[in-house]
């Protein structure tokens, strides 16, 4: 019986059949060293993702080695554009893709409110900010921000208001709608809005920062927070003394925090900073303390 079946499982001309499932015809296998169509979905889809990604990075990175090797291993049929054609043609496409779609959205809305300020990048350059905030059919409130614009006019509250109103006829919107908006307390802007006759509301977190200044304007207080400054300080910009501060805090069981430099603008961050210097005090005591007895070796034989 068993010879039966194996005589059985041949085929006819007494060979055994073979299995072809996992064997790829020669059209597949030269198809992978095929690069792709640029007209083809696949290539479409890549070149958009990459765009998305490139939103926040520079435009040289598709031209780096990493880049291009990383891409080469995912997929080997994908042939990266270069930066020009990024810059020039795939990311001002998506650019308008997402503004049409923005728009679409925008014309539904019954009231909108918009917040806008005037800031500086950290190489100085002048920029102005406009964000939309809404509630959609489904009532959920949503944010925008509909554009952050070079602005290296005066910043006079004409110009600023002029602006504004530029940028929301832009997005289609009409100011009728538009219940208010929110700004600092920067006297031009504040003239801005009343020139365009908008109702304005002052930021609840600005306002809160000036009254916490202003309510901590006391010689002990300042005290305080300068010795704090200059112990961050003395911390930050030395490799030699981070290093000793984290041995310190190993050694006192403390947590492995670094200090914390207070952002002037930011009132929380000072609260933190003194935070901060309050948990490590054991630490930064131990630090300064053996520095001070390197610095004067013997000075404590010679009191005896």
């Amino acid at each position: 019986m068993r010879g039966d079946t194996q005589k059985q499982s041949q085929s006819s001309s007494g060979r055994k059949k073979v299995d072809t499932t996992h064997q790829q015809s020669i059209t597949q296998a030269f198809s992978k060293g095929v690069a792709y169509d640029k007209k083809s979905q696949r290539w479409t889809d890549i070149t958009k993702s990459i765009a998305i990604f490139l939103c926040m990075v520079p435009f040289q990175t598709v031209e780096r080695s990493g880049f291009l090797g990383m891409v080469k291993t995912l997929d080997q049929r994908y042939m990266v554009p270069n930066r020009k054609y990024f810059s020039q043609v795939e990311v001002p496409r998506l650019h308008d893709e997402v503004r049409n779609q923005v728009i679409k959205e925008l014309r539904d809305i019954k009231h909108y409110a918009t917040t806008t300020d005037l800031w500086s990048s950290r190489t100085m350059d002048p920029y102005i900010s406009l964000t939309i905030h809404f509630i959609n059919d489904d009532w959920k409130l949503c944010g925008k921000c509909l554009q952050t614009s070079y602005f290296p006019v005066d910043h006079t509250a004409e110009l600023i208001a002029q602006g504004l109103r530029e940028a929301l006829e832009s997005w289609e919107l009409d100011e009728e709608l538009q219940v208010c908006i929110t700004t600092d307390n920067g006297a031009n802007v504040v003239k801005a809005v009343g020139l365009n006759d908008w109702t304005r509301l002052q930021c609840f977190g600005h306002r809160l920062h000036l009254a916490i200044e202003a309510s901590v304007k006391e010689p002990r207080i300042d005290r305080a927070v300068g010795v704090c400054k200059k112990i961050v300080s003395a911390f930050s910009y030395t490799n030699k003394r981070r290093k000793a501060l984290a041995k310190a805090q190993a050694d006192l069981h403390l947590p492995h925090h670094r200090l914390i430099t207070e952002t002037p603008t930011r009132w929380g961050s000072r609260q933190q900073m003194l935070e901060r210097v309050l948990e490590q005090e054991k630490a930064i005591t131990q630090v300064l303390k053996e520095e001070k007895k390197k610095q004067a070796p013997g000075t404590h034989l010679a009191g005896h």
